[in-house]
């Protein structure tokens, strides 16, 4: 694992990306650790912005240390970004439920991975394009739609639709011009569905959308709104 900072520290477990990362001198790799338990108490030490993890690794793998960061209070606001060769859905889906913000495969590009550092450092949730569909038609395939069940019930018209842009890989502004709202409109029903459905994150809003049938494989939606419960 690798620590590294974007106008703060960033560390990571993948080994060899210190001079990809800090090629455009404001990402800073401030350390690295050959396992998870290492890394993890490197993290404790430290405190950086975004861990670079690997999923597996000796001693502890990706998706425990992940499981562990985010777990400790003390560590609120580390963000961990996935970066591993495998893509299998399982992978993907178990770090994303340990809570990590991102994941990447081993062969994006350098200025992918270092524009991936800083949108997570930034607060935003990231899953690689090669993964995303995958993984989504997994969760899917192994869940029963169920708005209800997850608070759906309970939104607004326009607040399920932004959730419907976030389920298909909208961006903000993206969202902002199809509903014809200001980005900064967008932004603030962003965060109120991140509180009102109690999501970590942006990835966990996707999860959320898929699980709940909102959005389906290959980014259609289908159409519910609060109107049709």
């Amino acid at each position: 694992m690798r620590t590294f900072e974007t106008q703060g520290p960033l560390l990571s477990t993948c080994v060899g990306l210190r001079p990809l990362a800090e090629r455009d001198g404001d990402i800073t790799v401030i350390a690295e650790a050959a396992d998870g338990r290492a890394g993890l108490s490197f993290v404790r030490e430290l405190r950086p912005d975004v861990v670079l993890m690997d999923i597996r690794m000796p001693a502890m793998d990706g998706i425990e240390a992940t499981g562990a960061i985010v777990a400790d209070e003390a560590l609120n606001g580390v963000r961990v970004l996935m970066l591993t060769t495998f893509d299998e859905d399982e992978n993907v889906f178990a770090a994303i439920r340990a809570g990590a913000a991102g994941y990447l495969l081993k062969d994006v590009s350098p200025d992918d991975l270092r524009s991936a550092i800083r949108t997570v450092a930034a607060g935003d949730a990231l899953l690689s394009p090669s993964v995303t569909a995958a993984v989504m038609q997994a969760i899917a395939e192994g869940h029963s739609p169920d708005p209800d069940g997850h608070g759906l019930d309970e939104l607004t018209d326009r607040e399920v639709e932004v959730l419907s842009g976030i389920g298909r890989g909208l961006t903000n502004d993206e969202i902002a011009a199809e509903l014809f709202l200001s980005p900064a409109t967008a932004r603030t029903y962003v965060s109120r569905l991140l509180t009102r459905l109690d999501a970590r994150d942006r990835a966990a809003l996707i999860i959320l959308a898929y699980e709940t049938g909102l959005v389906r494989p290959g980014g259609t939606s289908r159409g519910w709104s609060p109107t049709q419960r």
